[in-house]
């Protein structure tokens, strides 16, 4: 039995894009969905729901930053942001506010196919553990539902790109970590191992952490290594 297509919107303004976009990926296999703005992907995303969102950042009216965070919030399907700009500050924002993955334009057909690969089966595949929820120092973390509390109940008001770090350090307790394995566990490995993205992310989470309670600094630089979560782990019920 043939396994159903899968479903791809493209959100962009430039009509040369999305067309010749739009026919690339239809004949590797996908079915294909196009819109000009925000206005246009809301009634397309009305009627259908794609297995990922290929985004422009610089769109007329509502950007692709917002449009990101506002999808997100909504539990949105996997998004690939595309922008023109190189800054590395805009690859951070990019991917805090949820994006799955970041490509330059210009970009070739063939790397935008493999991103969109990659980031498909990442978001496929199942997540081998015996919880969804881990307790750690004073703090409890549940991976489904996308939250972490201390012992008092209240949440933590991280970033969907910081929860995304710490889900990926609490489960890997006690172990270093380079940038590369972080960027790899967080995007795949197609993605650039953006060095002070990763940075700019743990001390803004530890920052957070120590705000909130923390007991102990739980998370250590390893000098010329990485990272390491350094409390103690355990399932919480």
């Amino acid at each position: 039995m043939r396994e159903p297509r899968q479903t791809i919107l493209i959100v962009d303004d430039d009509p040369d894009i999305r067309r010749l976009t739009a026919e690339f990926l239809a004949r590797e296999g996908f079915t294909l969905a196009t819109a000009a703005n925000a206005v246009e992907m809301d009634a397309k995303l009305a009627r259908l729901r794609p297995d990922l969102i290929v985004l422009d950042l610089m769109l007329p009216g509502e950007d692709g930053l917002s449009i990101c965070r506002r999808l997100r919030a909504g539990g949105a399907p996997a998004i690939l942001m595309l922008t023109a700009k190189s800054e590395e500050i805009d690859r951070v924002i990019g991917l805090e506010m949820g994006a799955d993955d970041y490509l330059a334009k210009p970009f070739g057909t063939r790397e935008l196919l493999a991103r969109i690969r990659a980031i498909l089966r990442r978001v496929a595949g199942p997540v081998v553990a015996p919880t969804r929820r881990f307790a750690f120092d004073r703090f409890v973390i549940d991976l489904d539902a996308r939250r972490i509390a201390d012992d008092a109940g209240v949440d933590l008001p991280l970033t969907s790109g910081e929860f995304d770090l710490l889900a990926c350090l609490a489960q890997r307790p006690r172990r270093v970590l380079s940038r590369d394995q972080i960027i790899d566990h967080l995007r795949g490995r197609g993605a650039a191992p953006f060095d002070r993205t990763v940075d700019m992310m743990v001390s803004r989470l530890r920052r957070k952490l120590a705000a909130a309670g923390a007991e102990t600094e739980l998370i250590a630089t390893v000098r010329n290594s990485g990272y390491l979560f350094t409390p103690v782990v355990k399932p919480a019920p």
